[in-house]
Order: C-alpha cells, then sequence, then structure tokens
C-alpha cells in the first residue's frame, strides 16, 4: 500500500474507537458563569469554569491533597521564598508554549488592583522568573498556606492577554466588558467553543492536554445552561435535557432519587447576613441621620430574631446546619463550641432594641439578596425578614439576579445583605482577613462589605498570616471568631449541606467546593 494510503487507513481507524467514547455532559445550575476571566471574579461557579480552561501551579486532588499541576516539585529554600519546577513540554490552546513567563505575569495579574483573586496572592512580595522552566515567589513573612492559596490562581498566556488588551483583570465590579470576559486562551483539559451569555457555554475537549493519557473521566464536550426556574431544572433533568444538576431544589430531591440519582455533602461554605456598620445613615433606610447597624445591640438583637432551626426545617428542607461562627467544619480553626447557636429570642431581641433606642419598626432598611447563586438564597431572604418583624425590625426585601447583585455588593451599594463564603484553602485565615480585617491593602478586608472594624482583630489576622507555630496560631484564629461573634461582625446562619443531582449514567466525584470537575466525571 502506498504510504500516504496507509497512514490515512491507520488515523481512519483510529477515529472509529474515539468517536465511540465521544461523551457530552450537559449540566445545569441556577445562575449563569459571571465571566470568563479567570481573574476578574472570585465567585464559585465562575472559579469552576475557569479550571476547565486554565490549570493552577498546583492543585487538590480527590481528597484535597496538594499535588503537581503545571509545577512538577517545589522547595522552600528560606521562609520567605519558594522555588516551582515549571512542567516542561506544556502549550497553550493556541499552540504556544508554556513558560516561566506566563506563571510570572499571571500571578501579578492576580495582585493587580481590578483583581478579585488579591485573598489568593496575599502576603506576595515579588514573583520572578529564574529560568524558563523555574520560578519564585517571595514573601512578606512565612506563609503557612501558601500552596493551597495557589490551586485558584490561574495562568494566563502573556503574549495572548497583551496581545488582547486583557493584561489587567476585567473590573467586573463596574462592569467592564473585556476580551478575556468572553475568550479564553489556557492549557487546561478543555477549550471555549461558545459563549452565549445567560444562554449556554459550551467546552471541548483540548487533545494536546498534557495530562490526556492519565484523565480519570470520559467526557469530551461540556455543555452548561443556566436554568432560574427550580421546577424547569428538575423537568430538565428528569426528561433527559440536561445530566447533571448542581442545585437541586430541596422540595425535588425525594422525586428525582425515585428517577434519577442524588449524591449529598457538607460544603464549606457559610452563609451570613453583611451589615453596614460604617455609614453615618444607612443608603436605603427612612431613618435620618444615624445607622442602627452601628450599634452592636442592634445587630445582636438581628441575630437573636433569628431561627435558623425553623429556616433548615421549612426553607432547607432539612439540608442546611445552623452555625454561629463564619468557617464550616473542614475549615482550619472551626471549633463545636464556636459553632453552636444562641436560642432565637424574640423578648431579648426587642429589649435590645429598645435599650439602644429605637421605638418598635422604627428600624427599616433594604436587605439585598442574590435570587439565583446560593441554595434556596430568596426564600432563606424571605424568611429573615418575617422574622426580623416579629421582633420590630422592618426589612424590604430586593432580590435580584447574581450578575446584578455582586457588582452591587461589591461597590459597597448596600445596606444589608446575604452572602456565602467558601474556603477553598481550607484555613480560616482566609475567611478573617478578606471579611474581618479592615479595609487595607491586597486581601485585607475585600470582601467586609460591612465596614467591620475592631484593632485587636487586625493585629491578631496579622499575626496569623506568618505564624507557623500551629498552636499559637490555631489559638489566635479562634480568638479572632470568638471577638467577632461577640461583636455580630457578621451574622452567620448556617453552612450549606449540598445535594447534586445527576441522570444514573452519570458518576461524579463530589467536592466540599461545590465545584463539578469535568474532567473526573465518567458518563456510562
Amino acid at each position: 500500500m502506498h504510504k500516504k494510503l496507509l497512514v490515512a487507513a491507520l488515523a481512519a481507524a483510529l477515529c472509529i474507537p474515539t468517536l465511540g467514547y465521544t461523551k457530552t455532559l450537559r449540566w445545569a445550575s441556577q445562575g449563569d458563569i459571571l465571566t470568563l476571566d479567570p481573574h476578574a471574579q472570585n465567585e464559585g461557579m465562575t472559579i469552576a469554569a475557569s479550571s476547565y480552561v486554565y490549570e493552577p501551579l498546583v492543585e487538590y486532588d480527590q481528597d484535597f491533597q496538594i499535588v503537581p499541576a503545571l509545577a512538577v516539585e517545589w522547595e522552600n529554600p528560606s521562609e520567605t521564598v519558594w522555588r516551582f519546577k515549571l512542567r516542561d513540554g506544556v502549550k497553550f490552546h493556541d499552540g504556544s508554549d508554556f513558560t516561566a513567563d506566563d506563571v510570572v505575569f499571571s500571578i501579578q495579574r492576580a495582585m493587580a488592583p481590578t483583581s478579585n483573586f488579591k485573598a489568593y496572592v496575599n502576603g506576595f512580595k515579588d514573583v520572578r522568573k529564574v529560568d524558563d522552566l523555574t520560578v519564585e515567589i517571595e514573601t512578606d513573612g512565612p506563609n503557612p498556606v501558601l500552596l493551597r492559596q495557589l490551586t485558584n490562581v490561574f495562568i494566563m498566556n502573556k503574549d495572548w492577554s497583551e496581545a488582547n488588551n486583557a493584561a489587567a483583570p476585567q473590573d467586573f465590579a463596574s462592569q467592564q466588558e473585556t476580551y478575556s470576559a468572553r475568550h479564553t486562551n489556557g492549557t487546561g483539559p478543555y477549550m471555549l467553543e461558545a459563549r452565549e451569555v445567560d444562554i449556554r457555554t459550551t467546552f471541548v475537549e483540548n487533545p494536546n492536554w498534557w495530562n490526556q493519557a492519565d484523565k480519570p473521566g470520559n467526557v469530551t464536550k461540556i455543555v452548561y445552561t443556566p436554568i432560574k426556574q427550580n421546577a424547569t431544572r428538575t423537568a430538565a433533568l428528569l426528561s433527559g435535557e440536561v445530566d447533571f444538576v448542581l442545585d437541586p431544589p430541596a422540595q425535588d430531591l425525594q422525586r428525582i432519587q425515585q428517577q434519577a440519582k442524588v449524591v449529598e455533602g457538607n460544603e464549606y461554605r457559610t452563609i451570613y447576613i453583611g451589615l453596614d456598620q460604617k455609614s453615618p445613615e444607612l443608603k436605603y433606610s427612612s431613618l435620618k441621620g444615624k445607622n442602627p447597624f452601628a450599634d452592636q445591640r442592634v445587630r445582636e438583637a438581628m441575630y437573636l430574631a433569628i431561627d435558623t432551626e425553623a429556616i433548615k426545617k421549612a426553607v432547607m428542607r432539612g439540608s442546611s446546619a445552623p452555625t454561629a461562627t463564619m468557617v464550616a467544619p473542614q475549615v482550619h480553626g472551626w471549633s463545636e463550641d464556636l459553632a453552636k447557636r444562641q436560642a432565637p429570642d424574640l423578648e431579648k431581641a426587642k429589649a435590645l432594641i429598645q435599650e439602644a433606642g429605637y421605638q418598635p419598626n422604627e428600624i427599616n432598611f433594604t436587605l439585598d439578596c442574590p435570587n439565583n447563586r446560593y441554595i434556596n438564597d430568596e426564600a432563606i431572604c424571605q424568611a429573615l425578614v418575617g422574622m426580623w418583624a416579629r421582633a420590630g425590625i422592618k426589612a424590604s426585601l430586593n432580590a435580584m439576579p447574581r450578575a446584578t447583585y455582586f457588582p452591587k455588593v461589591q461597590s459597597y451599594d448596600t445596606s444589608a445583605y446575604l452572602f456565602g463564603w467558601g474556603v477553598p484553602t481550607f484555613d480560616a485565615l482566609y475567611t478573617l482577613q478578606s471579611l474581618m480585617h479592615s479595609k487595607g491593602e491586597g486581601a485585607d478586608g475585600s470582601f467586609n462589605f460591612g465596614n467591620y472594624e475592631n484593632a485587636e482583630v487586625d493585629a491578631l489576622i496579622d499575626q496569623i498570616k506568618v505564624e507557623t507555630d500551629e498552636a499559637k496560631r490555631t489559638a489566635a484564629i479562634q480568638k479572632v471568631l470568638q471577638i467577632h461573634a461577640d461583636e455580630v461582625g457578621h451574622i452567620p446562619l448556617h453552612d450549606q449541606v449540598i445535594p447534586w443531582a445527576m441522570a444514573k449514567n452519570v458518576n461524579v466525584v463530589h467536592r466540599a467546593d461545590n465545584r463539578l470537575s469535568a474532567h473526573w466525571v465518567t458518563i456510562d
């Protein structure tokens, strides 16, 4: 046979089994991916989408242990220097080589003013290229969680970013549009095929992925469709229109289990209420010239008016874990004592409001709430409005889609808001620094939208950043959590318990970070 014909015949033969293994994962959740810029929006669904296309230096395995990704090995030659040896032969989706220049560029990009990922580069002083396959990260001091921070710092192609005016992250809070928000060029297992905002986003397998031979799953195409309505998501799964639902409605779980399957586990995400404690008067209130949330007694009254067990039973259908602290049990620093809530006490709540100088129903404000981000988020907010009303506190609910909600809250355009906070590092510093530290440089106070402030808390958090003695560090973490709880800096509600629903032929690895890792999925 002619050599060219032989090559063509062999190629055709090889294509036959490949086509047989083509598997499309069609999945849905209530809200859309916010952006495809991997440093613009630190939000779970968005990070999951970035992880299909982009990769970090190190990542988690299925047991959340650190394993190599774009870095193959690392060392800590001094207490403030980390050296990473990069994987050789890796290509970006456009065929260009992955080098140390891309790592330096990406980490610096994550540190930029418009980045929403500063918590992942906390304490980074410098990043530098040693050679094409070696980089060093220098820190301000010892950093006991640096590797876990890096699991969400995705690496972009420097030349591609600069050529497309995307050298800086998209300013999502200002609703900026950039090339990187709708286009991608990573090294990961999937490539972006199409992006239709609020309609669908499609990814296809990267045939040149460096880890293709060891890919544990068999998904070759991903189609993500946002479906806001609970009943419509359930119907789409049961009819076979989609294969997987990330957030099945609690009220439908029993029916889904009869026709499909459900896997469930605790998430490391805490749902809480944030309150504007700094403005001279609340932005959305008829109460002028004063800010009731600046008074600890009012915040405590709001806490005592909330019956989280009732929310668990009536709203969450049993799928929540009421808590009094701002970190979940999987997170280093959590303790059972800190998590134990005070029982609801309407009479004490009313007395505290009167003691603070307010008459019944005088305190009024708007509660901002997403309606397509967290499990039953709007229904939780509706329940809170009713509970506060019984204590003589009037809240008006302002529910909105996540794409509108996050820029609003991140612009501090809120008096009270419901938020969920996960901890990708599994260490409480991530929460303490972002939510409880006063607003400062980098990650300090980057999500502290209510402007909670305490100088002792700030000093303890700064100590925790560099403390390497585990006992001292844990004691300091728990002291911060206790001070914050005593002052009702935020009002924690519950840790999410997350069910995933899927067709019977779909097999997934359930993750505490609520991230569907498509390259781990198998479809029978």
